[in-house]
């Protein structure tokens, strides 16, 4: 994301009176279509000549910043994150806030690409929720390499093949996802941002499928697990295989003739599948949410969140002290989760998600205050709250 400076050199031009005079005449006397057109392509051309220049100012931005910084950081997300804000404040419509954030997200995904492209490591394959998360994120001009599995996303990042990663946290149906957590517990890397998506699974036939003969489906086992009740009830009999993810339970069906696959949309575009059923998961608001991680240390941007790893001492009322400053400071906590703290037999270590940024006046003291109660306690990451 360029700096603030790249996005003041231009400003969208107030419509000219004589089209706020057609608009207030519209209902009594419509124009042409021809005309409409013509309206449109002009309106075009000014979106298109506005776009360049905000481009070409975000070359001059990278310039300024190679000759000035020794190591310069292009991608600012508390800087992304107030400009998405602002969009979703100002607009009117007729578009929704999140659709015109998404079309300002893309065209600062291609200006940050001018300055300096970014390579985002995300857990894969292709076509994946997380593969999703990561172009929700970061737009469609960043560079996603797939990883294995969640320590290879790690190690990419840590070391420095990759800018940033994204990996899978948790979800609302079916809770957090341990390889995440129990991976910062020996990685230096940074929260620096979170990703929130709707889950919405479907279930996917090949050209070759024969619809009436189905008699097995392919998906994640979360993903199973999160349309178990739909399957009961309209595919009973059928066998339900695990495989390692979504895209590839949608590779398997192209050349399977009784299969379906649960899978999201990008799936079945990477896959050339068709939806035989849509949005079939049980729990319509299903939301998983995907970290971003990375090597630095972020602003505050005005609506932030903190998360932090804490070991606490084997004895009684330990959680207790910890907790305890949070609610004298007011400070919400959004989430708490416990993990082994490996190799150490009955230890533990805490996760613990809370409103406000490590530099807010309330957190840090709370957080100096908790200090002498906990054997380590190491600040993950203050970073924006996910706008989309």
């Amino acid at each position: 994301m360029q700096d603030s400076r790249s996005t003041q050199g231009w400003r969208a031009q107030p419509a000219s009176p004589s089209a706020h005079s057609s608009d207030a005449l519209s209902d009594s006397n419509p124009e042409s279509l021809e005309t409409l057109r013509t309206r449109i392509d002009s309106l075009d051309q000014q979106i298109h000549q506005l776009i360049n220049h905000r481009a070409r100012i975000a070359e001059q931005v990278a310039i300024a910043k190679r000759q000035s910084e020794d190591n310069p950081v292009f991608y600012r997300p508390e800087r992304e994150a107030q400009v998405l804000r602002n969009v979703m404040l100002r607009n009117e419509g007729p578009l929704p806030d999140e659709t015109m954030a998404r079309l300002f997200r893309e065209i600062m995904s291609a200006c940050l690409a001018l300055e300096a492209p970014q390579t985002i490591a995300y857990l894969g394959p292709a076509a994946t929720f997380t593969h999703a998360a990561a172009l929700k994120h970061f737009g469609h001009a960043a560079v996603t390499c797939p990883m294995a599995t969640i320590p290879e996303v790690f190690r990419e990042v840590e070391s420095g093949s990759a800018h940033y990663g994204v990996v899978p946290v948790e979800n609302s149906s079916e809770g957090v996802v341990n390889h995440t957590l129990d991976s910062f517990v020996g990685s230096s890397l940074n929260v620096i941002g979170e990703v929130e998506l709707r889950i919405h699974h479907q279930l996917l036939v090949s050209p070759k499928t024969t619809v009436s003969s189905i008699s097995k489906i392919y998906s994640h086992q979360q993903s199973l697990a999160q349309c178990r009740q739909w399957l009961d009830a309209h595919f009973p009999g059928v066998e339900r295989v695990a495989v390692s993810s979504n895209a590839e339970a949608a590779r398997r069906i192209q050349s399977e003739w009784h299969s379906a696959a649960i899978a999201g949309e990008t799936a079945a575009e990477q896959y050339g599948l068709t939806i035989l059923h849509p949005n079939i998961e049980d729990n319509p608001s299903n939301t998983t949410r995907f970290l971003i991680i990375g090597r630095e240390r972020i602003y505050p941007s005005g609506q932030d969140k903190t998360s932090l790893l804490i070991a606490a001492p084997d004895r009684s009322g330990a959680l207790l002290d910890i907790l305890k400053p949070f609610a004298n400071h007011g400070i919400s906590l959004t989430s708490i989760e416990t993990r082994p703290a490996l190799p150490d037999k009955w230890a533990y270590v805490f996760f613990i998600d809370l409103a406000g940024h490590q530099d807010d006046p309330a957190v840090a003291a709370a957080l100096k205050e908790i200090t002498p109660f906990v054997k380590t306690l190491r600040i993950l990451g203050s970073y924006p709250r996910a706008v989309l």
